[in-house]
């Protein structure tokens, strides 16, 4: 099974137990006034935040969730036990829209957040509180309120530092595999990624970063063309975009044509993904020749436009430890 970023489940929350009707029934008090306890809360529907859950893959063979309900009151002056809660514990970076309305509920962004999504009833009260001087024996209680159902969309947008994007088989998951632990599958035909990769990159004891890398686009992506847009959702937290453009990519006009097809079908996605920093990787320098563009002919293009370039090439590691000072200096240093 792939990645599975959304869902859509049913949750309800617990109804409250009824309020229950009884009087006092003692040795030498014949005549005991109304002793009904209240019924129990029913259970609520919370949201719970777990950092050792990366997908919504649980989600796609349940996706119905229902609390308890709370138990009725008891004679002698006894509440009923409220109702067992349903934890819903989903990936840091999901966000809960209300399904039928399209409502946002919440962000669920750090670690063992908890959110009351859908409160459960509340219990009926018992005869003992509708006893008046004027009525000692009240036959009278309250039922419960019902719980409440609704119908949820998940959505997971991972929360990461830096987003790696790019045309197919620019080499995006060759340079994920060598700046972090990870290991996305690589190889030599476009669409090799077909779903985002997370990676953890280790600048010193103290200083990591999370990297994800997403599915290269294609001009027309906005049309669905290639794999879409659909994962583009995944850089939208990141702080800085890494645009790798190939060496050997021969363009038919501008020497930044694959480059400005990549911001193009970023801004019909969203407008606000290009305001996030943005660095254009040079890679696969170990294949440049005299016959394709030259790297410096690139990075005079970027400085016009007053961009930042740096030349590396994934597969051999040239220029990789420059781009990790670099990051560092983004995120550590703010330079």
């Amino acid at each position: 099974m792939g990645l599975v970023d959304e869902a859509v489940i049913t949750v309800r929350s617990g109804n409250g137990g009824r309020g229950c009707v009884s009087f006092r029934r003692e040795k030498y008090i014949p005549k005991g006034g109304p002793d009904g306890g209240d019924g129990g809360n029913g259970g609520n529907i919370i949201i719970k935040a777990s950092k050792r859950l990366f997908t919504l893959n649980d989600y796609i063979t349940k996706k119905t969730f229902r609390a308890q309900n709370g138990q009725p009151g008891g004679g002698n002056q006894r509440s009923g036990k409220n109702g067992k809660d349903a934890i819903i514990r989903v990936p840091l970076g999901t966000e809960i829209y209300d399904h039928d309305t399209g409502e946002f509920l919440v962000d669920v962004l750090k670690e063992n957040q908890e959110f009351v999504l859908i409160p459960g009833g509340k219990g009926g009260r018992g005869n003992q509180h509708f006893a008046t001087p004027t009525r000692r024996a009240p036959r009278i209680a309250q039922p419960g309120l019902p719980g409440k159902e609704k119908s949820l969309k998940l959505s997971l947008k991972y929360i990461a530092d830096v987003g790696l994007i790019g045309l197919p088989n620019v080499g995006k998951s060759t340079l994920l595999s060598r700046l972090t632990n990870a290991h996305p599958r690589i190889d030599r035909y476009p669409f090799t990624t077909q779903e985002p990769n997370l990676g953890v990159m280790v600048l010193n004891d103290e200083m990591t970063l999370t990297l994800a890398d997403i599915p290269g686009l294609i001009e027309g992506a906005s049309q669905g063309k290639g794999l879409g847009h659909r994962f583009l959702k995944h850089i939208e937290r990141t702080k800085i975009l890494l645009h790798l453009i190939d060496i050997t990519y021969i363009p038919k006009a501008h020497i930044l044509e694959d480059y400005y097809i990549l911001r193009d079908e970023l801004e019909k996605h969203d407008p606000d993904l290009l305001k996030k920093t943005p660095v254009v990787l040079i890679n696969k320098m170990d294949l440049e020749n005299p016959g394709q563009r030259d790297a410096e002919g690139i990075r005079k293009a970027m400085d016009e436009i007053g961009l930042d370039s740096l030349p590396i090439s994934a597969l051999t590691g040239m220029g990789l430890d420059a781009l990790k000072v670099y990051l560092r200096g983004i995120f550590f240093y703010g330079h």
